[in-house]
Formats: structure tokens, C-alpha cells, sequence
């Protein structure tokens, strides 16, 4: 269904992660949370919490009791803790929701079962070399009636921010073409996400397209990022030679949108998916 994660798919790092796809995820999340409508007051865990971009709009939106985010780097751990912030005019409850962070893979989540009220997950499913594995320990820490919900980046299609850069990285290169992200997660398009979660027993189970406005300053807004080494797309660049790079930023550069003033303006398009345990 989808292909093992490899030594490319670097994410460690929380200051490379946030101007290369972190602002994005930020604004899904926000979308994303709202469209899970969990009601307040209830225990939610993050599964590959990574920044914590989808733990903070838990804790700005869905008003929880509490948030336990988990991931297997403990670089987004420790950059996750110095910035998930609860802020007062972020809940109504007589409690201060607790949010704590865990190592952790996500095939192997250390709660037990049928114990929190929603789990979630932000652009990592795709990542996890047993998505269905991943998935099914997703459906166990859920309560009965729970929500069990993901989003993953639309990497064949709206993804533009990205998949300007494959367009462009496997006409120049033909050993980029197994690297595309569109090509390696077939996982991310709405029928084969429906059928994971189907599978795995959920019920109620729909997808929807979020899409969120990707704005650049100019075209080193857009660039630098991915000079940065986290993610496949960046990891790329950081295994071609200077001169193979400036072509690659060259034909990048004009395929893209960029408008009088210099500025880029594109859609960064997530599919969602969520079920009822």
C-alpha cells in the first residue's frame, strides 16, 4: 500500500520542519480539528505529534481534558514541548488540560486499550512502514464511539508546494522518479484511505480534501526550505552536486506561479479521513 519509510525521509529537526511544510500543517490542522467536532472535554492522543502543530490546535479548538502526543524523534519532542502552549482563552473547563509527550512508534502506542476519546494523526501515516498496523493500534486506544481520524498531504496532486518540486527534480533526473512522493504513497488519495480505515473496522468512515492557501514572499521563501534536509523532497536535494542543484532551482523557479511582485501564491491540498470505533 504504501513503501517503507527510507534513510531519506529525514524528520528530526523541528526548526528545518516548520518553513519547509510545518506553516501548511498548521492551518490544516486547524480545518481538521474543526471537522472532527469532538466534543469537550475529552482525553485525545497524537500519534507522530511531530512540532506539535496538531496538538496545538487540539488545544486551541477541541478544548480537551488531555493531550498525549507521541513520536519516535525525540528532536520534535523536545521542540514540540518548548512550543505546544495552552493558552486560558483556549478552554472552559473547571480543569487545566495536561499535555504530555512520549517516544513512541506508532505501531506500538504505550496506552491501553479503549482508553482516550479521540486519535489522531497528522501527515504520518504514509511514513509508517505498516500503515494497517499503525491504524489498528489507533482503533484500540479508542473508546467505543470514539474518533479515530488522519490527514495526509495530497503528494499526486494539490500538494503544490511539493509537487512543483517533483515536476520539475524527474524531468531533469530519472533516478528521482522512485523518490516522488505522488509515485511512493499511493496511500494518499481518498479510496485507498477509505478502505484503511473500513478495514480496520471503523464505521462512519469519510474523506474530505482541506485545502489551505501556501503564500510565498518570493521565490527564496519557496526555495530555502529545501535546503533544509527534513522530508524526501529536501534529503534530494542534499544528495545532488551544486551545478545539478541550480538547474533543479532554475526549472523550479520557472514553472512556478509567481506573480508581478514577486510573490507565489498555491494551494497545499490534504485528504482527511475519519471513523467511528
Amino acid at each position: 500500500m504504501t513503501q517503507p519509510a527510507t534513510r531519506s525521509d529525514v524528520w528530526a529537526a523541528g526548526d528545518a520542519y516548520e518553513p519547509y511544510v510545518g506553516r501548511w500543517s498548521r492551518l490544516v490542522a486547524q480545518q481538521f480539528i474543526s471537522w472532527l467536532n469532538v466534543k469537550h472535554g475529552r482525553d485525545w492522543l497524537d500519534v507522530g505529534c511531530g512540532t506539535g502543530a496538531l496538538t496545538q490546535a487540539i488545544l486551541d479548538l477541541a478544548r480537551p481534558k488531555s493531550v498525549l502526543g507521541v513520536d519516535p524523534s525525540q528532536g520534535f519532542l523536545d521542540y514540540a514541548q518548548k512550543r505546544v502552549k495552552v493558552h486560558d482563552v483556549s478552554f472552559r473547563l473547571a480543569v487545566k488540560p495536561t499535555v504530555n509527550f512520549k517516544v513512541a512508534d506508532a505501531r506500538s502506542l504505550p496506552v491501553a486499550d479503549r482508553s482516550v476519546d479521540a486519535v489522531v494523526s497528522g501527515l504520518v501515516l504514509n511514513f509508517v512502514p505498516e500503515p494497517e498496523v499503525a491504524v489498528a493500534e489507533m482503533v484500540r486506544a479508542a473508546r467505543k464511539g470514539g474518533t479515530v481520524a488522519i490527514y495526509v498531504w495530497d503528494y499526486a496532486g494539490k500538494m503544490d508546494v511539493i509537487r512543483h518540486f517533483w515536476d520539475a527534480a524527474t524531468l531533469l533526473d530519472d533516478a528521482a522518479v522512485d523518490q516522488d512522493e505522488g509515485r511512493r504513497f499511493p496511500l494518499c488519495n481518498p479510496a485507498p484511505l477509505k478502505e484503511l480505515f473500513t478495514a480496520a473496522g471503523l464505521k462512519d468512515v469519510d474523506v474530505r480534501s482541506i485545502d489551505v492557501p501556501a503564500q510565498f514572499r518570493d521565490f527564496d521563501d519557496y526555495w530555502t526550505p529545501f535546503l533544509g534536509g527534513q522530508g524526501p523532497a529536501p534529503s534530494y536535494v542534499a544528495t545532488i552536486d551544486e551545478s545539478r542543484r541550480e538547474t533543479l532551482r532554475y526549472a523550479i523557479e520557472e514553472s512556478l506561479p509567481i506573480r508581478r511582485d514577486g510573490s507565489i501564491r498555491m494551494t497545499a491540498r490534504a485528504w482527511a479521513v475519519k471513523g467511528r470505533a
